[in-house]
C-alpha cells in the first residue's frame, strides 16, 4: 500500500466543507486546520473528541471530552491496578454546550462542564495538563512532549461527505497526582505513560473498529505502540505505526487482527508482512450503551504488548513488556 506523507499544513475540509482531497495522507505532526468541522455550517454527522488514557505502575485514567452535534459525551475513569476497581463517571449532554474544543489541535483548551464532572486540558511549557474531577477522584497530570517527538496524523477517506481526521500520540512521559478518596498517588516519572486520542470528522452511522496503543522501554530504546484496523479498511489510509525513542516508522499495509470474541482476555495477536505482535490482557473494560437509534459495545482490554517490527530501513526490533491496550469496538451514532 502506497501512502502519501504531508508535510505542509492543509485544510481539512474544501468546497462546500466536504473533504479537502489534498489533506488526504499522514503526517508526522498534526499539521491540519480542522475548523471547518465545527457543528455549524454542516450538522449532525460531526464528530469531535479529545480523548487521553494514562497508565501508571498503580492506576489507569481516561478522560474524554467530546462533541458529537446533537451530544456531548464526557467521561472520567480512574483504576485501580491492584484492586481492580474504578470510580467512575460518564455524563451525557443534550447538544453540545457543556464541550470546549478547539478548532484545530493545539489551537485552544478543551473543557467539559457538567454535574459532578470537570475536565480541563491545556497546553503548557511542559507538554499537555490534563485535570479532572468527579466524585471521589481527581487527577492532575503533565503528559510531556519530549524534544524528539513525533506522532501519527492521518485522514482516512471514506467518500468526500464522510472522512475522519486523527491524531495517535502515543509514548508521552507523564507525571503528576491521582487523588482517590482522599489518598494521593504519585504518577512516576520514567513508568508513568500517556497517548492521546485526538479527532475530528463527518463518520457513517455504524462504524466498527480495532485500536491498540501501547507506551514503555524495552532494551533502553522508548518504544510506542499505534495500531487500528476495520474502520480504514478499503479507504487507502491505515493508521498503523511503531514509534522508536520518538521517531515514527509508518506501517503502510492493512495488519491482520486475531481475537476471541467469546473471551476478550486470551492473548491477542495482530500481524502482518513487517509486523507481528502478540498481546496478553490482564483487564477487560466493558462499556455497553443501547439507546436505541444511538448504541455502543466496547470491550477495551488493557495488557502488555511485545513482538517485532522491521522498518523501512531494514532494521528488525524486537521489544517486549510495553503496556497498553488493545479494544474492539462497535458503534451506531
Amino acid at each position: 500500500m502506497i501512502e502519501r506523507e504531508l508535510t505542509s499544513r492543509q485544510s481539512l475540509t474544501g468546497t462546500g466543507r466536504r473533504l479537502n482531497g489534498d489533506a488526504v495522507g499522514w503526517m508526522r505532526a498534526p499539521l491540519l486546520d480542522t475548523s471547518g468541522i465545527d457543528g455549524r455550517r454542516s450538522w449532525g454527522r460531526n464528530k469531535r473528541w479529545e480523548y487521553w488514557n494514562v497508565m501508571t505502575p498503580t492506576h489507569i485514567v481516561a478522560l474524554t471530552v467530546s462533541s458529537l452535534d446533537y451530544a456531548a459525551v464526557h467521561d472520567v475513569w480512574v483504576f485501580d491496578r491492584a484492586a481492580e476497581t474504578a470510580v467512575h463517571r460518564g455524563v451525557t449532554g443534550i447538544l453540545s454546550g457543556s464541550a470546549t474544543l478547539p478548532a484545530s489541535l493545539g489551537d485552544g483548551p478543551a473543557r467539559a462542564r457538567a454535574r459532578d464532572l470537570t475536565i480541563d486540558i491545556d497546553e503548557v511549557a511542559e507538554g499537555t495538563r490534563l485535570r479532572a474531577q468527579i466524585p471521589g477522584a481527581s487527577v492532575d497530570i503533565v503528559a510531556a512532549r519530549p524534544p524528539v517527538h513525533e506522532s501519527l496524523a492521518v485522514v482516512v477517506p471514506w467518500s468526500d461527505r464522510r472522512f475522519q481526521y486523527t491524531v495517535k500520540d502515543v509514548a508521552r512521559p507523564a507525571t503528576g497526582t491521582i487523588t482517590v478518596d482522599g489518598v494521593a498517588h504519585d504518577v512516576p516519572a520514567g513508568e508513568s505513560w500517556a497517548v492521546l486520542d485526538h479527532g475530528r470528522g463527518r463518520w457513517p452511522y455504524d462504524v466498527s473498529w480495532n485500536w491498540g496503543a501501547g507506551s514503555g522501554v524495552s532494551g533502553g530504546r522508548v518504544i510506542g505502540v499505534q495500531l487500528g484496523g476495520q474502520w480504514t479498511d478499503g479507504t487507502g489510509s491505515t493508521e498503523n505505526a511503531m514509534f522508536v525513542d520518538g521517531r515514527l516508522h509508518k506501517i503502510s499495509e492493512e495488519l491482520r487482527w486475531e481475537y476471541d470474541t467469546a473471551n476478550f482476555l486470551r492473548p491477542w495477536r495482530v500481524h502482518g508482512e513487517t509486523l507481528d505482535l502478540t498481546f496478553v490482557p490482564f483487564y477487560d473494560k466493558v462499556t455497553r450503551t443501547d439507546l436505541g437509534i444511538v448504541s455502543s459495545r466496547t470491550d477495551q482490554c488493557f495488557g502488555w504488548w511485545s513482538g517485532r517490527f522491521t522498518s523501512a530501513e531494514g532494521e528488525a526490533i524486537a521489544f517486549e513488556g510495553i503496556q497498553g491496550w488493545a479494544e474492539d469496538v462497535r458503534n451506531r451514532w
